[in-house]
């Protein structure tokens, strides 16, 4: 074992399993939510939201990858998926003949729009609802402080929003 290595010490182990847990139990219940009541995954909902908040909600096809942390070809078949619902459109970019976009058609942004309310009562009722105003401002502080450093990272597209000023943050 290398001994410059920085275990972590008892509260800092119970903290990180309990936010894997609290995480990964999160992401199941909110596909599950979703699937049962939009008859889509938490995958394809996160697409569907990561389009409709850029301009023209339109994104190069790496770019959504990176934001929505997918493989390309992931993504790709999932936006062939949402293709065959008629929620994005692909089409070349006209910038970058190598490049593809991905656009939200209407069909798209109205069906994210219809299962929204869902999503976020059970955002709510999962994780927002246990917690005091004082406590949801400690979550936004320790995310943010976390986000500033993975953020930096090259490559890393972070979520459109997410790494605002806590200040910012807190108005919107």
């Amino acid at each position: 074992m290398d001994d410059d290595t920085r275990w972590l010490n008892p509260d800092e182990r119970g903290a990180w399993l309990s936010f894997v847990a609290m995480v990964s139990l999160l992401e199941a219940a909110l596909d599950r939510q979703l699937q049962r009541d939009a008859g889509m995954p938490h995958a394809y909902y996160r697409i569907l939201a990561m389009l409709s908040e850029v301009p023209g909600r339109t994104l190069r096809m790496s770019d959504l990858a990176s934001i929505t942390h997918s493989s390309q070809s992931r993504l790709s078949h999932a936006v062939a998926r949402l293709e065959r619902n008629g929620w994005v459109r692909r089409r070349p970019c006209p910038d970058d003949g190598r490049s593809t976009l991905a656009e939200l058609t209407s069909a798209g942004y109205a069906a994210l729009a219809a299962a929204a309310p869902g999503h976020v009562h059970c955002v709510r009722e999962n994780l927002f609802d246990r917690l005091t105003p004082e406590q949801v401002g400690q979550l936004r502080d320790i995310c943010q402080a976390a986000l500033s450093r993975l953020a930096a990272e090259p490559g890393v597209i972070p979520i459109p929003g997410a790494c605002k000023a806590v200040t910012d943050t807190a108005m919107g």
